[in-house]
């Protein structure tokens, strides 16, 4: 484990989504994690129980709005208000994947905008602060009134990747027009060119690749999106890459929510290899050999540090290259 850390007024909740990451995060942090009970009344309803004193203490719960979506956000919405009565400090949510942000907008008449209904959720029950990872549209953090930090995958990916020998002979495309600029992000860490695939949507979870932005041919290419869900897009990508003369295909993102026929789209396909991190648990039935998975245990942990101690956040991604975090 590492050093302890010496503030005893902070302390770090798991609620049932990841229980793995959140224990990777206290270890970072150097606190134990704080004693909690979560079951089920038996209709179904959640019961929380805090098992120790948490008046006056910086709070951190750790929970990922992922599936079960609903009993994920009910259950954080649920510990939020047991901590609220029990007069801790301040409450600051971690949610490394943020649920509900596909719908950030109107995008045709009479549709609901979730990613801002859960955040005026989240606002009413009494968090003082949100930590989220590559929100699905960045401008989310809007719809928040209280301050919201938005740590990025793209510098953990790279680390990653420069360690497998990427750099500047390989290519970094993105799978649609909304995701260059993360794209863009990754490319400098590698210092390598960008290429854009051009597609239509015609419905929900159904995309037509038209035609990609870019040199590929005889390139090994890097695709990167913040999540993959049925993994359709990213597929199809990765076959277009390949016939317009990709020599390899490699694909990455921060939130593997892999859905439906995702996994046998994934093995199925030419990808040759798909890093993601642990933001969302991947259950057995989901680790495929092609599925590499690694960890922003550390950067949350350092991130809840320098909170915890009123620092900038920014010199986690600013000089990750440098091991340089003051």
């Amino acid at each position: 484990m590492s050093q302890q850390y010496f503030d005893s007024k902070l302390k770090i909740f798991a609620l049932n989504s990841n229980r793995p990451l959140a224990e990777k995060i206290a270890e970072t942090v150097g606190v134990p994690l704080g004693k909690t009970s979560v079951d089920r009344f038996s209709d179904g309803e959640i019961r929380i129980n805090i098992e120790e004193s948490i008046r006056g203490d910086n709070i951190f719960i750790i929970q990922s709005t992922s599936a079960p979506v609903n009993d994920n956000l009910m259950e954080l919405l649920i510990m939020v208000d047991a901590l609220r009565r029990a007069s801790a400090g301040t409450i600051n949510v971690v949610i490394p994947y943020y649920g509900y942000a596909r719908q950030d907008r109107k995008a045709r008449s009479r549709e609901p905008i979730t990613a801002k209904l859960v955040a005026n959720m989240l606002q009413v029950d009494g968090v003082d602060r949100v930590v989220s990872l590559d929100l699905h549209a960045a401008q989310i953090q809007g719809f928040f009134d209280i301050p919201v930090d938005h740590l990025m995958g793209a510098p953990l990916l790279a680390d990653y990747f420069i360690k497998e020998g990427f750099g500047s002979n390989d290519v970094v495309v993105s799978p649609d027009h909304g995701g260059v600029s993360r794209a863009r992000a990754l490319a400098e860490f590698l210092k390598a060119p960008i290429a854009i695939i051009d597609k239509r949507r015609p419905e929900a979870n159904v995309a037509e690749i038209m035609n990609i932005i870019g040199d590929v041919e005889g390139k090994r290419c890097l695709m990167i999106d913040d999540m993959i869900d049925t993994a359709g897009t990213i597929t199809l990508g990765a076959q277009a890459l390949v016939d317009a003369g990709a020599s390899e295909v490699y694909a990455c993102c921060t939130h593997p929510v892999l859905s439906g026929p995702a996994i046998e789209r994934i093995q199925k396909s030419p990808i040759k290899q798909l890093v993601v991190t642990d933001t969302i648990q991947l259950p057995k039935e989901k680790q495929l050999d092609k599925i590499k998975q690694v960890s922003v245990g550390p950067l949350i942990g350092d991130a809840i540090k320098r909170i915890n101690e009123d620092k900038p956040v920014s010199p986690l991604f600013r000089n990750r290259f440098r091991g340089d975090k003051s």
